[in-house]
């Protein structure tokens, strides 16, 4: 895990922010990733919360409650830190430790692994998280990030 790393996990924060987000935003959102993940044939579980609230909840074929709870464990951190689960993670690693090791939460309730991405709304900070189990966690991390950007793009060009 690299300083490089991080700069991109925070870039990509400053960048991915909606001007509104209420739970039709969080509905159509869901709906997004539902569908490119279907199209890309992945066995992800799929969650989009608003102040704390699940508002969209999918689990494809594959999947497990054992994703729910690395959802769970993921948002948690999100909303602890209201960044990335995955630039946690990295902030311990290049720091030289570990969430596990330094954090001093619980591991069975949280977990600094890639997949949660916090929801920014503009001028107003993070309202909710949204995010994706059953990949790796760059992977997991990598497409929520993806499907973010297409659907702030969609949103914009309306």
């Amino acid at each position: 895990m690299s300083a490089e790393l991080l700069a991109e996990l925070a870039a990509q924060e400053e960048r991915l922010r909606f001007t509104r987000f209420d739970n039709d935003t969080a509905l159509a959102l869901g709906a997004h990733l539902l569908e490119a993940a279907r199209g890309e044939g992945l066995s992800v579980t799929i969650s989009v919360r608003r102040n704390g609230q699940r508002i969209f909840h999918a689990a494809l074929p594959g999947t497990s409650a054992d994703n729910d709870d690395w959802l769970d464990r993921k948002t948690r951190v999100v909303d602890r830190y209201g960044r990335s689960s995955y630039l946690v993670g990295t902030q311990f690693k290049v720091g030289g430790s570990s969430f596990e090791e330094s954090s001093r939460l619980d591991p069975g309730l949280y977990a600094a692994h890639g997949g949660v991405f916090p929801v920014i709304v503009e001028g107003v900070g993070p309202v909710g998280t949204v995010g994706v189990s059953g990949l790796p966690q760059a992977e997991d991390h990598a497409f929520v990030v993806a499907q973010l950007e297409k659907f702030l793009g969609a949103q914009e060009a309306q």
